[in-house]
């Protein structure tokens, strides 16, 4: 069940609330709950199977990239279709002399709408790509849905510009217009179109509320937090400080999440093995869209001349196809075999458990990886284990037992968590 919203208003509540917009809280919270493995109530780990998961890993790092030489996990990856990358070719239409600040923005605009658009898609929607022919599903159809949409100018309400996504834009997008841009059908249906729609007129009206932060370089648009994190941070950054500017910024987004004082806390969902002293008590934050959106951020960071620092300070993230991984591969262990066999909503606990397990389980799967292979954490950061690596390999175990690879515990995806 979903937590109901809290009414304290505390200097101190709000301080504890702020503290969970963060990846160190993540990360804490998640361990907090794999050291309560003996009592908890819905899975086992077992922890001896996590070797065997580790060789399985390196085996998917090996036939994706054979040199080791891994990009990060982020949106950009899944723009690349049979080789070619989409993304790639959209930026060469834009001429070389194009301000290179400017293309950091249309690459937030980009990344930013694309990734809060791909929450899950279901088992039946597929995008047909009329360059290959092909019918793509799940991650990388949802890409290319959102490439195209963009493209079109779907997300701007500047015809001369097509390329960004701005505040009018986004609030006036509506199910038809979306559905259309999707390819939606009642035979191709698309798993939460009406929270997707919800979710980017919300950060439309997040745009034009906070001028600060999106309008510093004109018209409020979602590129305008590039200009944001450069004004605050220069030319140097802790990738965790990017994470903290986007849950803040964008944590009004959130449909009907938990609040504490004031502060909406987005993907933060109540679990009983975390206790505490303060008004945070039983909450744990895992915020895999934001966190996912902030790996996506790096490259553009990068690019425009921004040294991103740490980061492995961000976590591993708490989706299906990771969480997947352990349960296909026996180290997480479901205590009602017949909970496998119901539809559980975000808040239900089972999933709040399986999630915070995997994101505590994933750092130790970094480190067994990096002795296997000799690296570092500097060489092998997390970013590239999730891309190489425990997404892969999750997807891959998925099909291997189950026709078209869903996850192994069905879940109620209402567009706006995975």
């Amino acid at each position: 069940m979903q937590r109901a919203v809290r009414l304290t208003t505390t200097d101190q509540d709000r301080e504890a609330a702020r503290d969970l917009l963060s990846a160190r809280a993540v990360r804490d919270r998640c361990t907090r709950v794999l050291a309560a493995r003996t009592s908890l109530h819905h899975f086992r780990v077992n922890v001896d199977k996590l070797e065997a998961v580790a060789d399985y890993v390196i085996e998917t790092m090996r036939l994706n990239y054979p040199d080791l030489d891994i990009p990060f996990h982020a949106r950009w990856r899944h723009f690349v279709i049979d080789g070619c990358d989409r993304w790639a070719a959209l930026r060469g239409t834009l001429g070389v002399d194009l301000d290179g600040d400017e293309v950091a923005r249309i690459q937030f605009d980009l990344a930013i709408t694309s990734v809060l658009l791909d929450a899950g898609a279901g088992d039946q929607w597929r995008y047909r790509d009329q360059t290959t022919g092909r019918d793509i599903a799940r991650s990388e159809g949802l890409a290319l849905a959102s490439l195209e949409a963009f493209a079109g100018g779907l997300f701007s309400s500047d015809r001369s510009q097509l390329l960004r996504a701005d505040a009018r834009a986004l609030q006036t997008l509506d199910a038809e217009q979306l559905g259309a841009a999707f390819q939606v059908t009642a035979v191709n249906p698309l798993v939460g179109l009406d929270g997707r729609v919800s979710l980017m007129r919300a950060l439309g009206n997040v745009l034009e509320q906070t001028p600060d932060v999106f309008a510093s370089a004109g018209p409020a648009r979602v590129g305008g937090l590039f200009d944001y994190i450069r004004s605050r941070h220069g030319d140097q950054v802790e990738a965790a400080d990017v994470l903290g500017i986007v849950l803040r910024s964008l944590g009004g987004i959130w449909p009907g999440r938990t609040e504490i004082g004031g502060v909406q806390l987005g993907d933060t969902w109540p679990h009983s093995a975390v206790q505490t002293d303060d008004a945070t008590d039983g909450l744990v934050p895992l915020h895999k869209l934001s966190q996912w959106l902030t790996y996506s951020l790096i490259e553009p960071l990068q690019n425009a001349g921004v040294s991103v620092q740490n980061i492995d300070g961000l976590t591993g993230l708490a989706e299906y196809r990771n969480g997947g991984l352990f349960v296909d591969l026996g180290v997480l262990e479901l205590k009602d075999p017949s909970a496998g066999e119901r539809a559980h909503a975000p808040g239900d606990e089972l999933i709040v458990e399986w999630r915070a397990l995997t994101v505590a389980l994933l750092d130790t799967m970094a480190v067994i990886i990096r002795d296997k292979l000799g690296r570092s954490a500097e060489d092998l950061p997390l970013a590239s284990i999730l891309e190489g690596g425990t997404w892969s390999a999750g997807r891959r175990i998925a099909r291997e037992l189950r026709p078209d690879g869903p996850p192994p515990i069905k879940i109620q995806s209402d567009g706006s968590v995975f």
